[in-house]
């Protein structure tokens, strides 16, 4: 049995062991560069994924490695290596499918990565995402098109609410594909760094300079497209830039807060090209991922939190990844200043910051009102009106159904904030928005939005 087939049978074990989450990442780009005398060097990726096998998974990847080798391996050791020989690349893959591995040298790395250049931040590799059920399908198809560019999912089409992980992924596929095809051109940008620079092209004459930095390029990155939503300009320009590039097939990959469909004032052009390829999302973290990225953020400070300190920071923090590493940020500066170890009773209090405390009878249904409106981009007077048109009606019954849940009206009230209505048309609106949030992903992150905007606005002032 080769290294390859030892190391793909041992995994196999694993992964029955494993949340598909945790096996993901943990054992991605991973495998056995020699065996000698009952000695195996595990080679992994990074120093980050080396610290978590050996704290964490050491006894369980002997045990796999004893199974399948009849008991000749004594011992396990585990080494960063990326060579070009390259470690078994864990993907989703048909069974009768070859092997596919991942090639990257460090060499590769130093000499092709122009992170400056591009835009890209070091932080945001695949290495450093942490894959869970809400962001798996978005995981793959994100690695998928950063192992071959504008072949898969073109254009890679990724939307979800703030703090979830979006620019991550999408700068993770301008690091991978900058270290795996070091040819390649790669350019991020935010939408309104685009729309920045043609706006000084146009006026200062420069429109080549433009299209040569935007089109002639193998990977575009682009940041928060709905940004660009009512700029005409900005469409125009970029939907020729789009079939610019598609046409070559060049990669795009594009982010935003909420699906092509539900970008307000976008045209219609321009829809259906960010409909071609594929769209995917990411959504809240679950618990057990919440808990997997406190405890790799921990490695990366390299300051251990017990087990139940991060099952209380990961059940306090619910909403996105960027609040919870603020969480974990502010633990660890607490204690470190302090000199003292962490305890329960110091973190609790510490915690109180991080739990919605603005009182729900604060918040005014005026208030209320004018945000649900400027989210859906409906005029405040459609809302309290009484046009049935569905662009109308289903904001409206979004507004009813909050101002039920977070201002806790009576149906009476809520008809009476909206124009004088009749209760049961208040009852019908929140049944069934009560019954769309069942099913209906989108309408879950759009009022996960609207609280967040709520909350966090309602606490600045």
């Amino acid at each position: 049995m080769d290294l390859q087939a030892i190391w793909l049978s041992a995994l196999g074990e694993l992964e029955l062991t494993l949340s598909k989450a945790n096996f993901t990442t943990w054992f991605r780009s991973t495998g056995i560069s020699s065996l000698d005398n009952g000695r195996a060097i595990i080679s992994v990726p990074n120093t980050f994924t080396k610290a978590w096998l050996e704290k964490k998974y050491h006894e369980a990847i002997i045990k796999a490695l004893r199974h399948v080798t009849s008991n000749t391996i004594r011992e396990a050791v585990y080494r960063v290596e990326m060579r070009a020989s390259g470690p078994v690349t864990i993907q989703e893959i048909p069974v009768d499918a070859p092997v596919v591995q991942e090639y990257a040298s460090s060499s590769t790395a130093i000499a092709h990565d122009p992170v400056d250049d591009v835009g890209l931040n070091p932080r945001y590799r695949f290495e450093g995402f942490i894959v869970g059920k809400g962001n798996e399908l978005a995981h793959a198809a994100a690695m998928a098109a950063a192992s071959n560019p504008g072949k898969s999912y073109n254009p890679l089409f990724i939307h979800g609410g703030a703090g979830l992980g979006k620019t991550h992924l999408l700068q993770a596929i301008g690091h991978h594909v900058l270290q795996t095809h070091p040819g390649k051109v790669v350019r991020y940008v935010t939408s309104e760094r685009f729309t920045n620079d043609f706006i000084q092209a146009v006026r200062g004459g420069r429109a080549k300079d433009f299209k040569d930095r935007y089109r002639n390029v193998d990977v575009l990155l682009v940041d928060d497209i709905q940004f660009i939503s009512g700029k005409q300009g900005t469409q125009e320009e970029f939907f020729h830039t789009f079939n610019a590039l598609h046409q070559l097939d060049k990669q795009l990959v594009i982010t935003s807060d909420r699906s092509p469909k539900d970008i307000q004032a976008l045209e219609a052009r321009l829809l259906t090209r960010l409909e071609w390829g594929m769209i995917t999302d990411v959504s809240t973290p679950d618990f057990e991922t919440r808990v997997a990225i406190l405890e790799a953020k921990c490695i990366g400070k390299n300051y251990p939190l017990p087990t139940e300190i991060l099952r209380a920071v990961a059940g306090t923090v619910q909403s996105n990844v960027r609040e919870l590493e603020g969480a974990l940020n502010k633990l660890v500066a607490y204690h470190q200043f302090k000199n003292i170890p962490p305890n329960m009773e110091t973190v609790q209090t510490l915690l109180r910051s991080f739990v919605p405390t603005v009182s729900r009878r604060s918040i005014t249904p005026k208030r209320l009102i004018e945000i649900v409106s400027s989210y859906y981009d409906v005029p405040q007077e459609d809302i309290l009106g009484k046009s049935r048109e569905k662009r109308l009606a289903f904001p409206r019954q979004v507004t009813m159904y909050l101002l039920r849940e977070e201002v806790k009206c009576s149906y009476p009230a809520i008809g009476s904030h909206i124009g004088d209505r009749d209760h049961t048309t208040a009852m019908h609106a929140c049944s069934k928005i009560t019954g769309l949030l069942e099913q209906d992903e989108q309408l879950k992150r759009d009022i996960a939005l609207l609280r967040e905007k709520i909350y966090s606005e309602h606490a600045v002032t």
